[in-house]
């Protein structure tokens, strides 16, 4: 692969990052929006967050990911994953009660889990050994921009934003002249998770034309050639019957557990607790995390 195609394949495979970080913060920035529109209770929001992308959705996802991704390959989860991604994107930006919202933040956690084993995997493995740690970088880049780019998407759309007369134009026209206010002010959210789903098209349509790994059909091609099939449970078994690899799961399992506890609450709660607490603006709490984010 040449430096260019391997560099352009980086930024395609990059933009999952940005739409993971993105799924989390557009949940996020218009929680304060979506508790006005269906009455929802501190309850519900935490439901919410326990299956989105940010919790149980994810990992549900990466274990599901993480097999398909060796035993089907890269460029299948490139494929089909931002499918549903963008399902489950549209069911949030059309949700009109509870049930619907939740089902799109887990079909949309669950899509966020299985792009990302294959995304860091495919990048180390079609970088060239002096490249790998700049192409990680441009991927860690991504995801740092996702969220503060939607933070100011949702700053500028919220209500008092400098965008908010478009965005009550548009729920004018949808929700019809005669909704209510808070119907109405929702439909900032909901464009915000219309621009994911826009750029979650362009993601796939760029991926979907990506080359398969050499190493996995490396791989593949030794695996068929022994006869041996991959499984969950025989990886799972060699996995943890190896000493170095029971440890290092360990350690990174302390680590992001330490590191999930705090971005759970900074990642989907933190606008909540600005507007609740603090008494600030949706507007106010988003700009509020944008600047933090920065930092």
């Amino acid at each position: 692969m040449s430096k260019k195609n391997e560099l352009a394949s980086t930024i395609a495979v990059s933009l999952n990052n940005y739409l993971d970080a993105g799924a989390i913060v557009a949940g996020a920035s218009g929680l304060t929006l979506w508790q006005n529109y269906l009455g929802l209770t501190e309850v519900h929001l935490g439901w919410l967050n326990f299956i989105s992308a940010n919790c149980l959705g994810a990992a549900i996802g990466a274990i599901i990911g993480g097999f398909l991704a060796d035993k089907y390959g890269r460029k299948f989860i490139y494929t089909y994953n931002l499918l549903i991604y963008m399902v489950g994107v549209l069911l949030i930006m059309c949700s009109v009660n509870f049930p619907m919202l939740l089902m799109g933040f887990l079909v949309t956690g669950i899509s966020v889990g299985v792009g990302v084993p294959a995304s860091w995997t495919y990048i180390s493995e079609s970088s060239e050994t002096n490249n790998r740690g700049r192409n990680i970088c441009i991927s860690q880049v991504s995801w740092g921009f996702g969220p503060m780019i939607i933070l100011l998407l949702g700053m500028f759309l919220a209500p008092g934003g400098y965008c908010y007369d478009f965005v009550e134009s548009i729920g004018r026209t949808f929700a019809g002249e005669s909704a209510s206010p808070v119907a109405i002010e929702v439909f900032s959210s909901r464009i915000v998770f219309l621009s994911l789903f826009i750029v979650a098209f362009i993601a796939w349509r760029l991926q979907s034309r990506l080359e398969e790994s050499q190493d996995w059909e490396a791989a593949h091609a030794a695996e068929i050639a022994s006869g041996t099939k991959t499984s969950l449970f025989r990886a799972f078994t060699s996995l943890f019957s190896n000493h170095t690899a029971s440890m290092t799961l360990a350690f990174l399992a302390t680590i992001y557990l330490a590191w999930n506890m705090v971005a759970s609450v900074m990642g989907f709660f933190q606008p909540h607790i600005y507007e609740t607490a603090g008494g600030v603006s949706n507007e106010e709490s988003n700009w509020m995390n944008c600047v933090q984010w920065g930092h």
